[in-house]
């Protein structure tokens, strides 16, 4: 068993889509950022990429690369669940939460856990989606920017017969 932690921010802006775990929301404001600037799925990305060793979201899709410019951050995320099952990871459970003061954001959940099921290939159940505003405090408060936080559970019968036999 692995465990992993993801974390992204990113500033509300106006002129940008507003996009959360692959669910374009009506808002007077978008989140900016090189790609979709999707805070969920981002958050969700790194804590795999960490669970498994692999590294984070800027070492797989930098800012610096055109390939990845205003990339839906499923496709990410399909990425990430390709180089899961190519090093022996299964994903057990996937437990996050969005900070943001507005809009209200649960409306979307469900379909938000199916959009990023679909994309790791994992069954939604397995997916937590939490929503919490910040109470007025900080950028998020001041409704600058979004948050997101996300832990993740990976198991792999490879990596626990390395382990138990004392080979890295």
């Amino acid at each position: 068993m692995r465990i992993g932690f993801g974390y992204d921010v990113h500033p509300l802006t106006p002129g940008r889509r507003l996009v959360l775990g692959g669910v374009e929301i009506k808002h007077t404001l978008g989140l900016a950022g090189h790609s979709d600037a999707d805070v969920l799925c981002h958050a969700i990305g790194d804590a795999l990429l960490g669970a498994a060793n692999l590294g984070d979201l800027g070492r797989h899709f930098p800012d610096t690369n055109a390939q990845f410019a205003n990339i839906n951050s499923l496709l990410l995320l399909k990425e990430i669940a390709r180089l899961l099952r190519e090093n022996h990871y299964l994903v057990v459970n996937i437990d996050s939460t969005l900070v943001l003061e507005a809009p209200k954001v649960m409306p979307y959940a469900e379909q938000m856990r199916q959009n990023i099921a679909a994309a790791l290939g994992i069954a939604p159940a397995q997916i937590s989606i939490k929503a919490t505003t910040s109470e007025k405090l900080g950028f998020v408060g001041r409704k600058e920017g979004a948050t997101a936080f996300a832990v993740v559970l990976l198991n792999s019968d490879n990596v626990t017969q390395t382990a138990s036999s004392g080979k890295n």
